[in-house]
């Protein structure tokens, strides 16, 4: 389509944003939005908008007018991310066997990258054959029907340290991911994400809530990637992991890293305003907007505004919320 050169670029982008239907505001409430989620039938969307789409796109509209130019770029610019169609890859490339005190198993490397181009972010995982037996287990209470013909490799008693048991199963594993990940609701699921990022991020929030920023940090930093690509259509679900690595960045003195990722997680939450992270997460942006002498007056009106709306409640800060986060 055309556009009328006399539109200046933020009449264009406000105009975008006017089309777009989000996914993330046609859920009931914002604590529901951290069921991850991994994509989004935008064509289907826009060929059949209901009610709720037709509200949610009036609701966005309303939101995204008083932002700046350079959010409605980073709006438009996720929401055209949100709307292809993400594929991931998993490969199975190699194992060791793992001895400790008075156990022995097994660990699969998973690589997981997306497909279409080259991916310098590849995620690399490791899992035991006991993980790959409780996503099963898990996944067949809740998808029995979608779970009929698939296949799982048996435990033996015996030779299970062989290589040729090993390269057996690689191969089995690796055609698992597969078939699952081909399956949308499964994919989409939250006890399959945990699945591929549980383990890294209770690493993670552990080192976090033991004063380990530097390793916590190097840890959020791997995960955060995977997450993005997993749960493409729920980009909120994401907001504890970007806040966590704020969190990290501040206590390690580096306001800056700091107050870039709070911004990724603050964009998030532009029409969330009730999110549990969201007044958190504004009052240490506006700490470390003074800090590093950028505009914290806007910050502070968002978070006069919310108050003057909400009746007073207990507030978490955002370190108080992040180590809270896993606990087993």
């Amino acid at each position: 389509m055309e556009q009328d050169p006399h539109y200046t670029e933020e009449g264009e982008l406000l105009e975008a944003v006017s089309r777009i239907t989000p996914f993330s505001a046609t859920t009931p409430s914002d604590e529901e939005q951290n069921q991850p989620t991994a994509e989004i039938s935008c064509q289907m969307r826009k060929e059949n908008p209901g009610k709720d789409d037709l509200q949610d796109s009036n609701a966005s509209l309303n939101s995204n007018s008083s932002m700046t130019t350079k959010e409605l770029q980073e709006y438009w610019r996720n929401e055209k991310r949100q709307c292809r169609q993400v594929k991931l890859l998993f490969e199975i490339p190699s194992t060791r066997i793992v001895e400790h005190h008075l156990s022995k198993y097994v660990m699969y490397k998973i690589i997981i990258l997306q497909t279409g181009s080259f991916d310098c972010n590849r995620s690399v995982i490791e899992r035991r054959y006991s993980d790959f037996d409780k996503l099963h287990r898990n996944l067949l209470q809740d998808f029995s029907e979608e779970m009929e013909d698939v296949t799982f490799p048996k435990k033996t008693l015996t030779g299970n340290f062989t290589e040729e048991i090993i390269n057996e199963r690689k191969l089995a594993f690796k055609d698992y991911l597969r078939l699952l990940y081909s399956m949308k609701y499964i994919r989409r699921s939250k006890k399959f994400i945990d699945f591929l990022t549980r383990p890294e991020l209770e690493e993670a929030y552990g080192c976090l809530r033991g004063g380990q920023y530097t390793k916590a940090l190097e840890i959020l930093l791997e995960v955060i990637g995977l997450q993005e690509r997993l749960t493409r259509g729920n980009p909120v679900s994401i907001v504890p992991t970007l806040c966590a690595i704020m969190v990290c960045h501040k206590d390690l003195e580096n306001p800056a890293s700091a107050f870039e990722y709070g911004e990724k997680a603050l964009l998030r939450l532009h029409v969330h305003t009730s999110h549990r992270y969201y007044i958190p997460l504004l009052e240490t942006m506006i700490t470390l907007a003074y800090e590093l002498g950028k505009d914290f007056l806007s910050l502070q009106e968002k978070l006069e505004e919310w108050k003057s709306k909400k009746h007073p409640v207990k507030i978490f800060t955002l370190k108080e919320l992040a180590v809270r986060e896993y606990v087993q």
